[in-house]
């Protein structure tokens, strides 16, 4: 079944990308040591990396230590460093085991790093592997890092990877009154670019506080454009385990601000979804408690009725890449229309109440898509001044 989707999602990037892919295997940053190591001899280096951060099995910071690069410090955003720790997990300040450093968790007592953090370190590097969606929350990771590094003088270093959303845009701009760690910036949910792209843009548009500016370079990849396929080397966090899953993510994330199950706590997270009183469908299954996934996950222990998606795109090629609200819509209907049906957390993920008001009107999902265009249009100009790749 995978390889049937694998197949299927290679031909349509070949379709609609023929005029600008590139060929000859994909070299992302980290990988272009002629281009970068200059900039980190002599220098305390801290680096932003997690379990996904690495080029043939090898993790950026062994890579770096490895050159004789004097790593210092290592700073891990949510599901922690060579560890996979569930969603919404708070990671503790630990010492790597493998290279003896000191990892500071950027994703328990701090989502930002203090300036003591930063003493002794003369330039941060940033090795994330992100999927291109706005509430993923690595890129509120970035930003926090480029901002705590701006006012303490310390410049940043990003090295570019692929971005497998990259390809295309859709989804509600975030409203600023909606601006969380799951959304800090007024983006589309899908916003196509790079981390590299996106670190551009935030420093550019001056949205880090008080409208600091960051030092910062990035990196960039060889042989990719916004239309390259790239199979994603290691899972970018423990419930994305496959490229499915990554691809289904913008849609079915929006299931966590409701009382949806998205398959957290099963062997295929995002990639189905159901409710223990969902009525009219065949496929079941049953959360349980997952270590280093997910614990306790909704509905835990309970039967859930509801579809599965592993092989959607093998059989609907023509909705691939957009947001599909058809299914929040369904369930939505499924479960009686109910005002309960959305929690608060609704609103953080869509960046909008917009959104949630519209589907409780009953307003056609063409419709609420078509309230999106405008600023999606705006968006796409000002991202334009910050693109790396055709």
């Amino acid at each position: 079944m995978k390889n049937s989707i694998f197949f299927v999602l290679v031909g349509w990037f070949l379709l609609i990308g023929c005029c600008g892919l590139a060929f000859g295997q994909v070299v992302s940053g980290v990988e272009r040591t002629d281009d970068y190591l200059s900039l980190l001899e002599g220098k305390r280096i801290g680096v932003v990396a997690n379990s996904a951060s690495v080029v043939h099995g090898v993790n950026t910071v062994d890579t770096l230590i490895a050159m004789g690069c004097e790593v210092v410090k290592i700073f891990s955003p949510e599901h922690g460093f060579r560890q996979q720790v569930g969603a919404g997990v708070l990671v503790e300040n630990s010492t790597e085991s493998v290279s003896g450093v000191e990892v500071v968790s950027l994703y328990g007592k701090n989502r930002k790093p203090e300036r003591e953090h930063l003493e002794g370190i003369d330039l941060v590097v940033f090795d994330i592997q992100d999927v291109g969606v706005r509430f993923y929350t690595y890129i509120s990771t970035l930003s926090y890092v480029m901002e705590a590094c701006a006012e303490a003088g310390i410049p940043v270093l990003v090295f570019d990877r692929p971005n497998p959303n990259g390809f295309y845009i859709d989804g509600p701009v975030l409203d600023p009154r909606f601006s969380s760690f799951v959304g800090l910036h007024p983006v589309p949910v899908v916003y196509g670019m790079t981390i590299g792209e996106y670190a551009r843009m935030v420093n550019g548009e001056r949205w880090l506080k008080d409208g600091i500016r960051c030092g910062l370079e990035v990196v960039p990849m060889e042989n990719w454009t916004h239309h390259t396929f790239v199979e994603i080397q290691e899972a970018p966090s423990p419930n994305l385990p496959t490229p499915n899953a990554i691809y289904l993510y913008p849609s079915l994330c929006l299931f966590e601000g409701t009382d949806i199950s998205l398959g957290r706590g099963t062997c295929y997270p995002f990639e189905v979804f159901g409710h223990p009183v969902m009525k009219g469908f065949s496929f079941s299954f049953t959360p349980e408690s997952m270590p280093g996934k997910s614990l306790h996950p909704p509905h835990e222990g309970a039967l859930c009725r509801g579809l599965d998606l592993r092989n959607f795109y093998g059989t609907h090629p023509a909705m691939f890449g957009r947001i599909n609200l058809a299914w929040l819509m369904m369930a939505f209907k499924n479960l009686g229309s109910s005002p309960d049906f959305f929690t608060a957390y609704f609103d953080k993920l869509a960046g909008t109440d917009r959104l949630r008001q519209q589907i409780l009107s009953g307003i056609p999902e063409a419709e609420i898509r078509q309230s999106w265009q405008d600023e999606l249009t705006a968006f796409k100009k000002m991202r334009e001044n910050y693109l790396l790749y055709e």
